[in-house]
């Protein structure tokens, strides 16, 4: 199996884990949102990132040390505007509803996490085949979750007798989405400026798939911050802290699952990008985030949550997704080429 074909079965089983994540908040019917997404913060950024990298990267503290300091402070920072990308999305999606607001963010996070790599890191590629085929799938990209986000905007008034109770697409809201998708497109430019990490964690008998967690560690760390303090305003505001005493131990391990799911999608989405060849986080990025968005909307349907909207807007989101579909394929082929 060529490494691009690795890279895509990777890439795939990360794109499952992550859009599968949220599935056991479901179960939780005791928690608040905030009391589940602080028991996820825990687990997910405070304890398997150290965990996972101590394990798997030998000669931690000689990494650090050893390399660049911007590289380190890119991870940290990096790891900071992604922890306040969440905030911004939880307010994103009381404005102008969760389709929109997730169609918007993974749109902007697509196109920002794969341009800015490509032409800060690799800008000798910009004008070349390669280079012209990743701005012609990030198009393809946006235009697949742009379909997308007008059918979860019909989804949900199919779904609801009137229009009231669903939320106007007004300028904060849009603006916070858009803001959400550039924050969480640092995830992977934490990445992609944390190469000197990944390289010295290779020379310190890390390997091939385990060395990006050195860029994991620092960068989960600190968008742990955001989160827990969102998560305490919240708790205090709503008074919901004392839910904790209603919780079973079933409440924490699916919080648990839920940490394991999504930390579990993003180290092996930077093993997948280890394969993609010398463009491996700018093609990996986007294929990551419709990959996502496929996977998704096809649970969605496996789940019911569109038996309700009609023909049209399914048929609408079936549109998006063969255009996600289409781009996918062209970043494949442009792997291949650069491999």
């Amino acid at each position: 199996m060529s490494g691009t074909s690795e890279g895509m079965l990777f890439l795939i089983l990360a794109a499952v884990m992550n859009a599968s994540f949220t599935l056991p908040m479901k179960f939780a019917g005791r928690w608040a949102w905030e009391n589940t997404w602080l028991a996820w913060t825990i687990f997910a950024l405070l304890v398997l990132p150290p965990g996972i990298t101590l394990l798997t990267v030998p000669h931690l503290g000689d990494i650090y040390s050893s390399t660049s300091g911007v590289a380190l402070l890119s991870a940290v920072l990096f790891g900071a505007g992604w922890g306040v990308a969440q905030v911004f999305f939880g307010l994103a999606v009381d404005a102008i509803g969760i389709a929109l607001t997730f169609s918007l963010v993974l749109g902007t996070s697509a196109a920002v996490g794969t341009i800015i790599p490509l032409l800060r890191l690799h800008a000798d590629r910009l004008h070349t085949q390669a280079g012209h085929l990743v701005i012609a799938s990030v198009a393809l990209v946006l235009v697949g979750v742009l379909i997308c986000a007008i059918a979860g905007r019909q989804r949900e008034r199919a779904m609801r007798s009137t229009t009231a109770g669903i939320p106007k697409a007004g300028t904060v809201g849009l603006l916070l989405a858009i803001l959400c998708g550039f924050g969480a497109s640092f995830v992977n430019l934490g990445l992609s400026f944390g190469a000197p990490l990944i390289s010295a964690a290779r020379s310190n008998g890390a390997s091939e798939l385990m060395a990006p967690n050195a860029v994991w560690f620092p960068l989960m760390m600190a968008g742990a911050i955001p989160n827990l303090l969102y998560c305490a305003w919240l708790l205090k505001k709503n008074q919901s802290f004392t839910r904790y005493r209603l919780s079973t131990a079933g409440h924490w391990v699916l919080a648990l699952l839920m940490a394991i799911f999504w930390f579990g999608s993003t180290l092996v989405y930077g093993a997948a990008t280890q394969h993609l060849g010398a463009l491996g986080p700018v093609l990996g990025w986007p294929l990551f985030m419709s990959l996502i968005v496929i996977t998704a909307s096809l649970l969605g349907m496996m789940t019911g949550e569109w038996r309700q909207s009609g023909r049209g807007p399914l048929s609408i989101q079936l549109a998006g997704v063969v255009v996600l579909v289409l781009a996918v394929f062209l970043l494949a082929h442009t792997s291949q080429m650069v491999s």
